[in-house]
């Protein structure tokens, strides 16, 4: 049997184990996710082989097959003994500690293979930390927990590596990305790319916003910035080198607008179904919270992408390479899609849990895919483009449940030892109880500690150490972990390490760091509106009419403000006073009065007003 078909049945089978429990819903905690691990680390393996394509495989494949026996026998030990496990306080013995040892030795080299050192190293130091605190002086320093202790801790119950993360990643994540993958190989991705082509192609900058279409939309279901720009970047980011874009502009726009789709409703990235059960809210909660940040991220993506299109005249895609809106509209092409949609409505207004929702959308997904295509594709053909997308989704579940399951261990480390309260009241300490020098002090270190880590991992981070610092000021929960979130998110477009930025460079086959402060002009607003949560509840829809148009109002001024800002819009056609007149519309804009934000949008009219009557563009 080759590697590759190897790959193929154990992706698969992690997709079965999916739609399975999706559909009569999961095992009982610890045997879902220690079931879940396993098959996904076994995949892993199998898909990050040690030594590919070196003398030295035979050792790697050793190497791969002992940590693949040891995690399968670590989790199968917890089906078998669960019960025990749950129903009494277990003593760890040496067994028990040399099966966590192996099994977290095996999470994290398939991180390191996945991912990189960062995070690897991360969880190695939040158990060095537990293990040896009490040899640390000062506030940080602790007790100090002993190897049995951290064992019981980590494996002998449901806070460790079975904490609620991993059961987020076993069935939550899991469905949605098996909802997604099929969603995407029953001809979803061909659509989303078709309708974001004649959307956005003939206006100025006519391939950036297709970009940036597209990439919203996919990047909604693949909730991965990096993935996105690896998957849409390679068609977009050469159509606009192809019609003269600059090379950093093009693997900015992609960066920036992949990274936006992890925050964008309905479906977005896996980090919004941790925040969920982490504040013990309806999913629907996050996602209704979520939608004017989401709004005002993609529209000053336009604005800015329309303004250097004016400025650096930019071309459209010619008519000729656009698709025909009735191939758009065809039913083969919308119906899946509506039907996965509306089946995923279904099961959330039924109140079924998220997952089963997501069975719902699945189900409807396959039976319009079924009926839409009988006749242009033979059963066969049908059949092959459903596995394939449950083998996709498979492999993609391996870097979620590898990362997941670190990430919990990380954080049961953090709980353990304290160490999250101790950080957060320093910084509460060091800011004086001010909840605007709090915020800042937050969103720099979240922008630090996301570096290098994919959205989910920097979120569990942040949210675990630097949350309670904000809540310790007064600040709703909910608007505290979107304020960490969304630095988590940009982060990977923040230099310097910008992950998606270097993605998209790598394609444009341009120098990185060009392309990261074109990265941070594009997103400009979104280092803004975490902020403007703090300020306006309406951002949240919280708090009635007035309030929402009030951050609406607010949010659009930032918007049309701190682009023109940054890439020289026009207003009244003299630079001192357009300058002058968009600063004091950003200032109105975050200044906490019932007015300012209504104050700062008849500003920018009124500039705009009469720079049309003296014959300007825009920019």
């Amino acid at each position: 049997m080759t590697l590759e078909r190897i790959q193929n049945g154990l992706a698969i089978l992690v997709g079965v184990f999916v739609f399975w429990t999706a559909a009569t819903g999961p095992f009982e905690g610890l045997v879902q996710r220690a079931l879940f691990l396993a098959l996904v680390v076994a995949l892993g393996f199998a898909l990050y082989p040690l030594g590919a394509g070196t003398r030295w495989r035979p050792v790697g494949l050793a190497i791969d097959l002992v940590l693949t026996a040891v995690t399968t026998l670590a989790c199968g030990y917890i089906v078998w003994n669960y019960e025990t496990i749950m129903g009494s306080l277990p003593w760890a013995t040496g067994w028990d500690m040399a099966m966590t040892a192996g099994l977290i030795l095996a999470v994290l080299e398939l991180g390191r293979r996945t991912v990189g050192i960062v995070f690897p190293a991360l969880v190695v130091a939040g158990l060095a930390y537990a293990l040896l605190g009490e040899h640390i002086p000062g506030s940080l320093g602790h007790r100090g927990f002993d190897m049995a202790f951290v064992t019981e801790t980590i494996f002998l119950g449901d806070l460790g590596i079975w904490g609620m993360l991993t059961g987020v990643a076993a069935t939550v994540i899991a469905a949605f990305v098996l909802f997604g993958a099929l969603l995407l190989h029953s001809g979803g991705g061909q659509a989303f790319m078709d309708l974001a082509m004649r959307l956005g192609g003939r206006q100025p900058g006519g391939a950036a916003k297709i970009a940036t279409i597209a990439s919203g939309l996919f990047g909604m279901i693949s909730g991965s910035a990096v993935a996105n720009v690896a998957t849409t970047g390679n068609f977009t980011i050469p159509m606009m080198i192809r019609l003269g874009y600059p090379r950093p502009f093009a693997a900015a726009v992609e960066a920036v607008a992949s990274t936006g789709g992890q925050i964008a409703p309905p479906i977005m990235g896996a980090a919004a179904f941790v925040m969920a059960e982490i504040l013990g809210v309806p999913y629907l909660t996050i996602i209704v919270a979520a939608i004017i940040p989401a709004a005002l991220f993609y529209l000053s993506v336009f604005v800015t992408v329309h303004i250097v299109a004016l400025r650096r005249n930019l071309a459209i895609v010619p008519e000729d390479e656009l698709p025909a809106w009735a191939t758009i509209a065809a039913p083969r092409r919308v119906l899946p899609i509506l039907a996965a949609l509306t089946g995923l409505g279904i099961g959330i207004y039924l109140g079924r849990s998220v997952a089963t929702a997501a069975f719902y959308g699945i189900a409807g997904l396959l039976v319009a895919f079924v009926a839409t295509q009988a006749g242009r594709l033979s059963p066969r053909e049908m059949a092959g483009r459903i596995i394939a997308g449950v083998s996709d989704a498979g492999r993609g579940m391996v870097i979620i449940g590898v990362l997941l399951a670190g990430a919990q261990v990380l954080v049961s480390m953090i709980n353990l030892t304290g160490i999250g309260v101790t950080l957060s009241s320093l910084i509460v300490t060091l800011a004086g109880d001010s909840t605007a020098l709090v915020a800042l002090i937050v969103g720099l270190v979240c922008l630090i500690m996301g570096m290098g880590l994919p959205t989910t991992a920097a979120y569990v981070l942040v949210a675990a150490v630097l949350a309670p610092a904000m809540t310790a000021v007064g600040i709703d929960p909910l608007v505290a972990h979107l304020f960490v979130f969304y630095f988590a998110t940009i982060s990977v477009i923040t230099p310097p390490v910008c992950v998606a930025v270097f993605v998209g460079a790598g394609i444009a086959r341009t120098n990185w760091l060009p392309a990261g402060f074109e990265a941070v002009r594009l997103g400009a607003v979104t280092y803004v509106v975490p902020f403007m949560l703090l300020l306006y509840p309406g951002m949240t829809m919280r708090g009635g009419v007035l309030s929402v148009i009030e951050a609406v109002t607010s949010g659009i001024v930032l918007v049309l403000a701190i682009p023109g800002l940054l890439s020289g819009a026009r207003l009244t056609g003299k630079r001192a006073i357009d300058l002058a007149l968009m600063i004091a519309a950003v200032g109105l804009a975050i200044w906490p009065h019932p007015a300012a934000p209504f104050a700062a949008l008849a500003l920018l009219i009124g500039g705009r007003v009469i720079g049309r009557r003296q014959g300007e563009v825009l920019a």
